[in-house]
């Protein structure tokens, strides 16, 4: 499939002049007003969104222009699986959030992502109904898994266990059918980063081996037997594990001998798997360079809309900048 890439690259290319750059989000961190932010964003592909008072609203312009952004890819790619690879995360978020509604009967359609392949209504009816002649096989097995569950149990946070662990799964199983390299060593450090937050939540929390064994992945590069033998341990004794772990260096910043700054590692996570597809820069043929963007839109996205609202809501510029994702130069 790889010689199929070499008409999509270059469109790809074109489509990274659009991004935003560091200077801009500089620019825009610095602004004193959302008028002088309009003026900013006004030659970019957000203007169309910069309406009177965008900044009430500014998140369901964002989300459009995701969504509009898969469209274009998935119409693009020769398969679209490589953008599902990417958006999926989106579809197990939806699943979580419409299966919790319908269990509880209340309305969160507002926190729908769109992942560009099934929209709100195509998932709705797939959870009432446990067949769907859109949604793929494992998604169905997954909401299977889910209403077994809560024939049983009660507890909304199990929808969010099964779903995470059928998640991961599948990524992994994706990542080596579509048999490209780069991609799979993203999505096994995608796993590991999960499991890696994952423990450390379950150990400040108490959480019984049991708990801890049905919560973590087994496809990732550590073993889950391996997370499991810190189940009776202290935070201090598993963070020293983790400075002994490849990761080790990479995580430091977040790690005090025996707390985790959550917030510093989630920011590590997502500029670490950015750094992985920095490597389209020098690479021509494959999926890499339109993952790369992918992730590159997304992160831009999420900056804006960290941006907006902590100016919405009276951040300083500091707080808004040391929330913010890095920018990937591609």
């Amino acid at each position: 499939m790889k010689d199929l890439y070499h008409t999509v690259n270059p469109a790809v290319r074109l489509k990274e002049t659009e991004l935003l750059t560091k200077e801009t989000f500089e620019q825009l961190i610095a602004a004193e007003s959302f008028e002088k932010i309009r003026e900013l964003l006004n030659p970019t592909v957000y203007s169309k969104y910069l309406t009177d008072h965008f900044q009430f609203h500014f998140e369901e312009s964002l989300d459009e222009e995701l969504d509009k952004t898969y469209q274009e890819m998935i119409e693009l790619v020769p398969d679209p699986t490589i953008v599902w690879i990417y958006t999926m995360r989106y579809t197990f978020h939806n699943l979580k959030v419409l299966t919790k509604a319908e269990k509880m009967q209340e309305d969160y359609d507002h926190l729908f992502m769109p992942d560009g392949f099934y929209s709100i209504e195509e998932v709705k009816s797939a959870i009432e109904n446990g067949v769907s002649g859109v949604l793929p096989k494992s998604i169905i097995e997954a909401i299977h898994d889910v209403n077994q569950y809560f024939e049983e149990s009660a507890i909304l946070q199990g929808i969010d266990v099964i779903y995470d662990r059928h998640f991961l799964t599948e990524q992994r199983r994706l990542a080596e059918a579509l048999k490209y390299p780069e991609l799979l060593q993203e999505v096994i450090a995608f796993i590991d980063f999960n499991n890696i937050i994952t423990m450390a939540r379950c150990i400040l929390q108490n959480r019984s081996q049991a708990f801890m064994s049905a919560v973590l992945s087994d496809a990732g590069s550590i073993k889950k037997e391996t997370f499991l033998n810190f189940t009776d341990q202290s935070m201090e004794e598993y963070i020293a594990f983790l400075g002994r772990t490849d990761y080790g260096r990479l995580l430091e910043p977040a790690l005090q001998k025996d707390k985790i700054d959550f917030l510093q590692l989630d920011l590590i996570k997502d500029n670490y798997l950015t750094s992985l597809y920095e490597r389209s820069q020098t690479t021509a043929f494959g999926p890499l360079p339109l993952l790369a963007f992918l992730n590159a839109k997304d992160i831009e996205i999420m900056n804006l809309r960290l941006l907006i609202v902590g100016k919405r809501s009276g951040f300083t510029k500091q707080q808004v900048r040391e929330r913010m994702r890095e920018i990937s130069e591609l």
